[in-house]
């Protein structure tokens, strides 16, 4: 146990947030941190004195000030918040600061699964690689090869932002036929992704115009593979604004689901797979998710659309009329 009794939870919310520090969160992500430590530990030490002392933390208190937080906030805060307390009590214990984390005695809500956001529109895809396809007049130093490589890589074979940007040329391999890209995929998980012919072929016309640009060095095996107009690699930035200008060019701007950008691509992947039958566990490893739960989102959200269009078959319209009320069907 730590010997310095007259430290407050003011104190080690900071010193939690020096360690979390070395992990390198956003500011906007350490704040969110600082906030909800700051929040429920007020709710805590309602009826005790400033500073508030680290063993005015009891489960009992916890789950009074859990239950008031929660009051006002959507479930998805609670849980965010709740996650963020269990951090800060693993952190305590792994400095010796207090015997046991109380956390698994405070209830928490289910993390709700955030909704897919594919391209609206059901040729959107298509209609996007085909106007990228062609060089743009307005465009200074049109590169339609590379931007359709990005757009094939991510709406083909799913790649998150991160996992584009680190791609090397020698990430694209395999025999004809089995062509694949090999990705350094997110937390550490790496995959293998299926590419088909017309990938394969975008990214050979790629890495020849590459070629062309900056000569053969640019195509060395550890060259990176997604690079900007000076033969430089691509960065966040540079990669967000490219595909937005794809966007603009192929005048869809307002099929793209506000705050998607890119993953609006990556989702059209998984939600097109759904679709055509593939299963959560496929949909898994082809995405990199670290569970099922993630995966099994886009076939929920597909069964649900195939409902509405069922429901929204006029025929269907006319029989409820004529039966409502009336008992259901029974037997073969």
């Amino acid at each position: 146990m730590h010997d310095k009794k007259d430290e407050s939870v003011e104190y080690w919310i900071e010193e939690f947030l020096t360690a979390r520090a070395t992990r390198k969160p956003s500011p906007h992500t350490l704040e969110a941190y600082r906030r909800d430590l700051r929040t429920v530990a007020a709710l805590a030490g309602e009826t005790e004195a400033a500073p508030l002392p680290l063993d005015a933390l009891s489960p009992r208190a916890l789950r009074a000030a859990f239950a008031r937080f929660a009051g006002a906030r959507a479930a998805a805060s609670v849980h965010r918040a709740w996650s963020t307390w269990n951090s800060f009590f693993t952190f305590l214990v792994a400095e010796g600061v207090v015997p046991g984390n109380p956390m698994p005695a405070v209830g928490r809500p289910r993390a709700p699964l955030p909704q897919p956001k594919p391209l609206r529109g059901e040729d959107t895809p298509e209609e996007l690689l085909a106007a990228v396809a062609q060089a743009a007049g307005r465009q200074r130093d049109p590169w339609p090869e590379r931007d359709l490589a990005v757009l094939a890589l991510a709406l083909c074979a799913g790649l998150r932002l991160s996992e584009l940007l680190a791609l090397r040329v020698a990430s694209v391999g395999g025999r004809a036929g089995e062509r694949r890209v090999d990705v350094a995929g997110k937390g550490g998980r790496p995959r293998t992704v299926p590419i088909e012919d017309g990938v394969d072929r975008v990214l050979a016309d790629y890495l020849d115009s590459c070629r062309r640009r900056f000569g053969a060095r640019s195509v060395r095996p550890d060259a990176p593979l997604l690079v900007d107009r000076h033969g430089e690699p691509l960065r966040r930035g540079g990669l967000q604004y490219l595909v937005e200008s794809c966007y603009r060019r192929a005048g869809i701007v307002d099929r793209v689901p506000r705050g998607a950008r890119l993953h609006a691509l990556r989702h059209t992947f998984a939600t097109r797979l759904a679709e055509d039958g593939a299963s959560a566990a496929e949909i898994m490893r082809l995405l990199g998710h670290a569970s099922l739960t993630s995966s099994q989102a886009y076939i929920e959200v597909t069964a649900g659309q195939q409902r509405a269009a069922v429901r929204s078959n006029r025929t269907n319209r006319v029989l409820a009329g004529l039966v409502r009320g009336g008992p259901g069907v029974t037997g073969g």
